[in-house]
């Protein structure tokens, strides 16, 4: 077993104060590659959880166990999982040999997204926060919002599935898919959160919380508006667009598309046709009457038969 003390930053940049956590990381032989690039994770990355949180000082070291496949804590974990953490233990355990699953798609992001599940216990105190809320900021400090994220909200919107925040909760409880689904929606709600009132508004609420207010009221506080109200205002804003993206976007829309193009074109060069075959028929009809006009007796009197 090896261990690596991470040391944060000793100097802080002016407007950037948010030291980086010291990370204590153990490892088997076997596993000191995945050490290394946890050393050499940029800094400024380690400081994007610190400053979600809020968190000044970020705290004792965090303690970060890589385990492998054949050790205890993999056997007890779900297949799927790359990563888990005890916030209120300063503890993150990782599985470098599993592939990243969603929410993250790098070793790196499995790192920050376990790192800030701690450094949220911290912020809040130790006090009880919801898991939409704890992994959506989560997501958020390992990377940003992407395509396939708003996929996973769409199709989950296009089954009519629950969007209560309540039945979020219940879904990282489920399976892999139901979890996916629940990370997608925590994912979209934080994002939006942080877009309308800033990037230290997650920060505030956690500071809120670890004074002892409710987290109800602690988000009420930040936002100006109670959750459910938010709950409600997030999905009218959102739930039409990714309702019909996915029709806007398909292939039968693009032919439907086509098709309509098409009729529109056809309907123009008829009317052209037409119009042009009209034409056609009044220049005939003006030379007819111009060559009915030439009777016998002017014919006669033109030869001078007259």
């Amino acid at each position: 077993m090896l261990a690596l003390a991470l040391l944060p930053a000793t100097a802080v940049e002016p407007d950037g104060p948010w030291p980086p956590p010291e990370l204590v990381v153990e490892a088997p032989a076997s596993l000191a590659g995945a050490a290394a690039r946890i050393e050499r994770l940029d800094r400024r990355r380690l400081e994007q959880p610190v400053r979600l949180t809020g968190l000044r000082r970020p705290g004792p070291p965090v303690r970060v166990v890589l385990a492998a496949e054949d050790s205890q804590l993999a056997r007890q974990a779900p297949s799927w999982v790359a990563g888990y953490a005890w916030g209120a233990l300063g503890v993150v355990v990782l599985f470098p040999e599993r592939s990243p699953a969603y929410p993250d798609g790098s070793f790196e992001e499995v790192v920050l997204h376990e790192l800030a599940h701690v450094l949220v216990s911290r912020a809040a105190g130790g006090r009880e926060v919801p898991r939409w809320f704890n992994e959506g900021l989560a997501m958020f400090a390992g990377r940003s919002w992407r395509l396939g994220d708003r996929s996973r909200l769409t199709w989950a919107l296009l089954l009519d599935r629950r969007l209560e925040l309540a039945a979020v909760e219940e879904g990282f409880a489920g399976g892999r898919a139901e979890a996916g689904r629940a990370y997608a929606f925590a994912g979209a709600f934080l994002n939006d959160l942080i877009r309308r009132h800033g990037i230290d508004a997650p920060g505030r609420i956690l500071a809120a919380v670890a004074l002892g207010r409710p987290f109800d009221d602690a988000f009420r506080d930040v936002t100006g508006l109670p959750l459910d109200r938010a709950e409600a205002s997030f999905w009218r804003r959102h739930s039409l667009w990714y309702r019909w993206l996915p029709v806007l976007t398909s292939s039968a829309t693009l032919w439907l598309g086509i098709t309509l193009l098409a009729l529109v074109a056809i309907r123009r060069r008829r009317r052209r046709d037409a119009e042009m075959a009209a034409r056609w028929e009044a220049e005939e009809a003006a030379r007819a009457e111009a060559a009915g006009g030439w009777s016998d007796q002017s014919w006669s009197d033109w030869r001078g038969d007259a």
